[in-house]
């Protein structure tokens, strides 16, 4: 049966409202269903919205829909590892919703999942939804975490969660990503992670380019290259699943990886062994330029 989709907007009297669901064929006759809603009692509790009705739908179903406020979900799909900047453009387009962001937020602070919202529903108040699930998340990720990590605080696992979160796609490699950062701070050796230094190296905290050599050498907080330890703050908005890896990773004493030319990476535990994969890495690179 065919769906009818109509908006009631806020400040409509039972009248409007009558004369629009007739009008949108959703009830037969605005004038029965105006005196229906005032005999049972309901005159002034029809709730504005958007509502979805099915044809054929019975007066008493519409106007259990209209009091209950039983309006049209709508959902949002905010992928993991964006930054603020790329939340902000996704958010500020999805229809449905309204108002300007006026707080900013920092990197780190949004839960990336799908929500649901209802037309009318502000910006800003989307956010705050997506921040308190952010802060939930990490405070009960933080009491099951793996005993001795490098990790002072839930500050410190959610910066390094987006740093896993920029570094692989996988969802099976996460936990090892997180092994060799993990063993990296152990050792005092720096994260040498290459999104840390786009995230520096650009303003929008995304570069949308290889990075150069310069970018390697630039003096920013964000060059793993050039501090040691962690950046002082998140890259992206980590998901739950880069969260987990962060404060239980793999087991292993790996501490090198690159990219494998198919969409993951190889490990190393030795630099003579990363060495190796790199240049492997760098042949296939070459062979792909030249194609």
């Amino acid at each position: 049966m065919e769906a009818i989709e109509i908006v009631i907007e806020p400040g409509s009297g039972l009248g409007r409202i009558a004369r629009q669901l007739e009008s949108a064929s959703v009830i037969e006759s605005a004038r029965l269903f105006r005196l229906h809603t005032q005999l049972s009692g309901f005159s002034s509790q029809l709730k504005a919205g958007e509502y979805h009705f099915m044809a054929g739908i019975s007066a008493d179903d519409v106007l259990t829909k209209l009091v209950s406020n039983d309006v049209l979900l709508r959902f949002i799909t905010v992928p993991e590892g964006l930054t603020s900047s790329q939340l902000i453009e996704l958010i500020s387009a999805a229809e449905g919703l309204e108002g300007d962001i006026t707080q900013p937020f920092p990197e780190g602070t949004l839960l990336p999942e799908t929500y649901g919202f209802s037309r009318g529903e502000t910006r800003d108040a989307l956010i705050a939804r997506m921040a308190e699930q952010m802060k939930l998340t990490v405070q009960d990720l933080w009491l099951s975490r793996a005993d001795d990590l490098p990790l002072q605080t839930p500050l410190e696992a959610v910066i390094l969660a987006s740093i896993i979160e920029k570094e692989t796609a996988l969802p099976s490699e996460r936990s090892r990503v997180a092994a060799v950062f993990i063993n990296r701070l152990n050792r005092g050796m720096r994260l040498q992670s290459d999104p840390t230094v786009a995230f520096g190296a650009s303003a929008q905290g995304y570069l949308g380019r290889p990075l150069r050599r310069s970018d390697l050498e630039s003096e920013t907080p964000f060059n793993t290259y050039k501090i040691l330890g962690l950046p002082p703050g998140p890259i992206c908005h980590p998901g739950r699943d880069a969260l987990v890896a962060a404060l239980n990773p793999a087991s292993s004493d790996e501490l090198y990886f690159v990219a494998e030319g198919s969409g993951g990476h190889v490990f190393a535990k030795t630099l003579a062994e990363h060495n190796r994969n790199v240049a492997k890495w760098r042949r296939i690179q070459k062979e792909q330029g030249s194609r």
